[in-house]
């Protein structure tokens, strides 16, 4: 099996728009990744127990997504390839993985990545175990666990230093290709 494509970008939530207007990817190095303390961390990701209320077959790669960040994606010119969601040789069946970009651009810096998928327990840990066991930072946050992938291997990161990020919650993971991403995925 093949593993999701690594495609990262820094973004912030609010530089979004910004972003997706110029398609332009910008990248610099971080030092070092720190465990912020939660006075001073940025807000997390909505950890709300969605795969209770959202039906696998139901979610797309255009309704991930608020409306007005697809509207904004698609107004510069991107467009979205649907792929399956793996987490390293795990493929998750009932999981959408959808990248956004100008798949015309000569370069591939301008993508991003959301994903979504219900996952059991076992899977879940097992994974989680795997992700950790080839360098991936663990954090427990409020609702369930962020695996990031090390700062010093991300090809780019957010402007909190994370790179790619799997969120795990109460039956269901997201991904993004930054931990800033997650924040876009609104399934509520």
């Amino acid at each position: 099996m093949t593993s999701l494509p690594r495609f990262t970008t820094r973004f912030g939530a609010v530089a979004l728009a910004a972003l997706a207007a110029t398609a332009v990817v910008a990248c610099s190095p971080v030092e070092e990744l720190t465990n912020p303390d939660a006075s001073t961390a940025t807000p997390e990701p909505s950890t709300a127990p969605v795969a209770q209320t959202i039906a696998p077959e139901d979610v797309t790669c255009e309704n991930m997504l608020s409306a007005e960040t697809v509207d904004t994606f698609e107004s510069t010119g991107w467009t979205v390839r649907e792929d399956p969601f793996v987490i390293l040789d795990l493929e998750l069946p009932d999981g959408t993985a959808c990248t956004w970009g100008a798949f015309g651009s000569p370069t591939n810096d301008d993508l991003v990545l959301f994903g979504w998928s219900p996952i059991t327990a076992a899977d879940a840990t097992a994974t989680q175990a795997a992700l950790e066991a080839e360098g991936w930072l663990r954090e427990d946050v409020s609702g369930g666990v962020m695996i990031t992938e090390d700062p010093t291997l991300a090809l780019r990161l957010d402007d909190e230093g994370y790179g790619m990020t799997y969120l795990f919650g109460d039956g269901w993971v997201e991904v993004s290709d930054t931990r800033q991403g997650l924040d876009l995925i609104d399934l509520g």
